[in-house]
């Protein structure tokens, strides 16, 4: 499992390390009664893949990215939006209208044939109201919860996670200094000095856990099972989350397209480029995301769309003359057999 979750999550050994013997404990049974198999709170700087890690899960245990509960705790910020999670009581007005979101059939549904471990995730669990805050109290300790119409939901076959980016900012600060020589330094660079590289991720754990204890209670942060701090992504695990982000896009224009489909390229030094413009320790992978879809992908879609790619073409990003940009080629490389001659080797498409 720890093989299968490294291939997917790309520059966090500290997270797979923390999560695997928790499934492996609850796939030899041996995880306590009256419990969830594992809670996890996930710190960090944005971008660095905490929601990656559960999506990865899901994929690795149930065969998708989706097969997972998730709550996005920005949209429980008030008291009363938290009863959209329990449903209205009986005698309250909506008691038949409103259905709850964390019910046993929504919690079964997270599973699958292969694996009955329901994913659960609390995202940006800083943002919830201090109501689902308290509520979770109870999940975490007796691993059940009340609905409004007294019905029970068992969170012993679940794993929580909830992820948080309290301490972000100091993170920030300390990744890239305001003030002094340390902010001229540039925005990414490979670890290497071991030393140095340890000491960071220190201090970046230290400034995540004492955000934690300032912003929750001793007792919920005792019935948390792991805290894991992820670090900034360095240069090589960007390449390889870069070669995983242009696998998922062939892999999407042949799912997409089906019979229309067509072969991408990316060079070398065109992906150099790309991580070249995408690299950020502040922003992480979401940076990285964000420069192939408008190097790459929106080029693309502008000569699918004007329908400039033929079936079966292969077209290749190469970097341009002015090495602003990329230019997307058609390679066209089979012969006219009526005409008895070849197609020109390389056509230019678009700039």
């Amino acid at each position: 499992m720890a093989v299968a979750l490294s291939r997917r999550l790309v520059g966090q050994p500290a997270a797979i390390a923390a999560v695997v013997p928790y499934v492996e404990m609850y796939r030899a049974r041996l995880t306590p009664e009256g419990q969830p198999a594992g809670v996890f709170l996930l710190l960090g700087p944005t971008g660095t893949g905490k929601t990656k890690t559960v999506e990865a899960l899901a994929d690795v245990l149930h065969g998708s990215p989706k097969k997972l509960l998730k709550v996005d705790c920005g949209e429980y910020q008030m008291e009363h939006e938290v009863a959209k999670l329990l449903g209205a009581p009986p005698g309250y007005l909506g008691h038949r209208e409103t259905q709850p979101l964390l019910t046993q059939q929504k919690l079964s549904a997270a599973s699958s044939e292969s694996c009955d471990l329901s994913i659960v995730l609390f995202d940006e669990i800083e943002k919830a109201a201090p109501t689902l805050v308290r509520l979770l109290l109870g999940v975490l300790d007796k691993g059940t919860l009340r609905l409004g119409d007294s019905t029970l939901v068992n969170f012993e076959k679940a794993m929580i996670f909830l992820t948080s980016n309290l301490g972000a900012r100091d993170m920030s600060h300390e990744l890239r200094p305001e003030f002094g020589f340390e902010s001229l330094t540039p925005k990414l660079a490979p670890r290497s000095d071991p030393r140095s590289g340890a000491n960071r991720d220190r201090k970046l754990d230290r400034i995540g856990r004492t955000a934690v204890r300032k912003n929750f209670s001793p007792e919920f942060i005792n019935r948390i099972d792991a805290v894991v701090t992820y670090q900034p992504l360095d240069s090589e695990a960007l390449a390889a989350i870069l070669n995983q982000q242009i696998e998922d896009l062939q892999a999407h224009i042949d799912r997409r397209l089906g019979e229309q489909a067509f072969r991408i390229e990316v060079p070398p030094r065109s992906r150099k480029f790309l991580l070249e413009r995408g690299a950020s320790a502040e922003y992480g992978a979401r940076e990285l995301k964000r420069t192939v879809q408008r190097y790459l992908i929106q080029p693309l879609a502008v000569l699918v769309a004007g329908g400039e790619i033929h079936v079966g073409a292969q077209v290749r990003a190469e970097l341009g003359p002015c090495k602003g940009k990329l230019v997307l080629r058609n390679l066209v490389q089979h012969a006219l057999a009526s005409a008895g001659e070849e197609w020109p080797p390389e056509q230019s498409l678009i700039n």
